[in-house]
């Protein structure tokens, strides 16, 4: 139960949705660090999220899977899939402050999932 917001903004990066008890894990082994460190990659994701630009199939399941992770804790993500969560949030919050208030603004506007995780984010050291 590694998300919180944008947790599993582009935590989701490697996770597909399906209408299974788990996501899929087709994105499993996308390379993270690649991502959020190549501006080109990074931007094209966000800019998927934040409906300014359109989506790669994976970027579509990303889209796609956030309303229910977020809702679900990420009940449905496997174990590498959590860690890679906490990695984008660690991310996004020193790296990228702005994204994350625009991603809060667009998928948490009443605060609910920034309370709901709040918690869990503190036991990881994470200080939304």
């Amino acid at each position: 139960m590694n998300c919180l917001l944008p947790i599993c903004f582009l935590s989701m990066l490697a996770v597909a949705c399906s209408a299974t008890s788990t996501y899929s894990t087709s994105y499993d082994n996308l390379d993270l660090d690649e991502i959020l460190n190549n501006s080109r990659l990074y931007t094209r994701y966000f800019q998927c999220l934040t409906n300014k630009a359109r989506c790669t199939p994976d970027g579509k399941e990303l889209k796609a899977v956030l309303p229910d992770a977020l809702a679900t804790g990420c009940a449905k993500c496997n174990e590498k899939q959590k860690l890679g969560s906490e990695k984008v949030i660690r991310f996004l919050l020193k790296n990228k402050p702005r994204d994350f208030e625009e991603l809060e603004k667009m998928y948490d506007p009443n605060g609910t999932y920034r309370h709901k995780y709040e918690q869990e984010a503190k036991k990881l050291g994470i200080k939304v």
